[in-house]
């Protein structure tokens, strides 16, 4: 099972919105120099860049995460003496504030993870992030990609902004041994989900491990529950469809009913420790993305034989994501930043993405699936039987801004501070006067 299954996946998964970068948010700062100021000389004329993560290579036990580290020490001793990388690292929660504080000061990293959609948007339109196209062309680099579909958000006015690294789905994984323990069956629907819950509840579980102090993770779930009820983003955003139409309201109303089964630290818990919670057997149900799959196996390698995964129940679609990069338009040192690009999408890296890390690869790379973590299996059946893909709700608004206010109006609902109904008529208002 190698190329062909891949091919087929991605079929499926290569529709709609795509791709937006996440990861383990474990990390300190690593290194604060940034390349408004790199230059080419030095001695041995050695082109130095940075290059921008949102996790702590050093410390990481995240296995995607370690992949990268890897791709840096390879990049550094293949071209000694010509090029050098260092690494800017931070957390997750905090990487975009830092990010834009070296932008502001004009010290924007050489290359940087960011996420397509609104988030990219930031970078292009002040001309911060610089087109690829050229690149890309050069030496086939774009022939190795499985299609022209990964590019989709990365696209403005026929311009290629940023290149994928990976492709993941946001699904939810579970406790197989917990589930059999009480007696639970696999929700296929809403219904079956919270009869699940209950009988984990019953059994002495805590049914679901969240982050809600990570908003974008009780987002997404908001997201998924919009899904289900039929929300239109493009209609809301030119005002054809109205927030108050009832849509919104039903699914922060199934956000509460669900949030009862959350563990009782759900509003403070970050996202790494709601993982933990998960792989370290305190919760039955992980709403997260394959993405965590590194971190899982990473951290406790034991796990993956009793971690499941299904698609949320009651989407038809599923929220496709990728790591993605882009390079500064101020670099002094492009053909450095370029080469550095091209190894994190070379057949090493893409090999390791899909066999040890357990994201699907966007290259047309052969690997060994017999050797690939057990839930990359699992993703690669919630892929094939959606029926499309979906962005994250917050990063497929008009803007950042409104992602953001949609965070926080379904973190508010949770902590009780705003009942649906009022939701509703507050993303209403917000986009008739922000977004229309």
């Amino acid at each position: 099972m190698k190329k062909k299954l891949l091919a087929a996946i991605l079929s499926v998964a290569m529709t709609a919105t795509l791709l937006a970068g996440c990861g383990s948010s474990a990390g300190t700062a690593e290194s604060s120099s940034a390349s408004g100021e790199s230059a080419s000389a030095g001695e041995g004329d050695v082109q130095e860049i940075t290059w921008m993560f949102w996790d702590d290579l050093n410390a990481t036990e995240d296995l995607i995460s370690k992949g990268y580290a890897d791709v840096i020490e390879r990049f550094n001793a293949d071209y000694a003496g010509k090029y050098h990388v260092t690494p800017i690292t931070t957390n997750l929660e905090e990487y975009y504030p830092k990010l834009n504080a070296l932008v502001a000061s004009n010290e924007t990293p050489d290359v940087f993870i960011v996420s397509p959609g609104p988030n990219l948007t930031v970078y292009v339109e002040p001309g911060v992030a610089a087109p690829l196209d050229e690149y890309l062309a050069a030496d086939g680099w774009k022939d190795s990609f499985t299609s022209d579909a990964v590019f989709s958000q990365m696209t403005y006015d026929d311009q290629i902004y940023a290149v994928p690294l990976n492709i993941a789905a946001a699904c939810a994984f579970y406790n197989t041994e917990m589930f059999e323990a009480a007696g639970a069956e696999v929700p296929t629907n809403w219904d079956e989900m919270l009869d699940a819950c209950e009988k984990l509840q019953a059994a002495g579980y805590t049914p679901i491990t969240i982050s809600a102090g990570t908003a974008w993770c009780l987002s997404m779930v908001a997201g998924y529950l919009c899904e289900m009820e039929g929300v239109d983003l493009a209609a809301l955003a030119d005002g054809s469809a109205s927030w108050e139409d009832g849509k919104l309201e039903a699914a922060a109303t199934k956000l509460v009913e669900l949030s009862k089964y959350f563990q009782k630290t759900a509003a403070g818990d970050t996202n790494d420790v709601a993982t933990a919670n998960f792989y370290n057997g305190e919760a039955a149900i992980l709403i997260q993305g394959s993405w965590a799959i590194g971190q899982i196996n990473g951290e406790n390698p034991d796990f993956e034989s009793k971690c499941g995964v299904f698609q949320f129940p009651g989407s038809e679609r599923v929220i496709a994501k990728s790591d993605s990069l882009a390079m500064s338009s101020s670099t002094k040192n492009p053909e450095a930043c370029i080469a550095l690009m091209k190894y994190f999408t070379d057949d090493t890296a893409q090999k390791y993405t899909a066999e040890v890390g357990g994201k699907i690869p966007v290259t047309n790379v052969e690997y060994d699936a017999s050797v690939a973590p057990q839930q990359l299996a699992y993703v690669m059946d919630v892929f094939s039987g959606a029926k499309g893909t979906f962005g994250f709700y917050n990063e497929s608004m008009p803007s950042t801004e409104a992602g953001a206010y949609f965070d926080d109006t379904m973190v508010s609902v949770f902590l009780g501070d705003m009942t649906p109904a009022e939701a509703a008529t507050d993303m209403e208002d917000f986009y008739a006067s922000n977004c229309r």
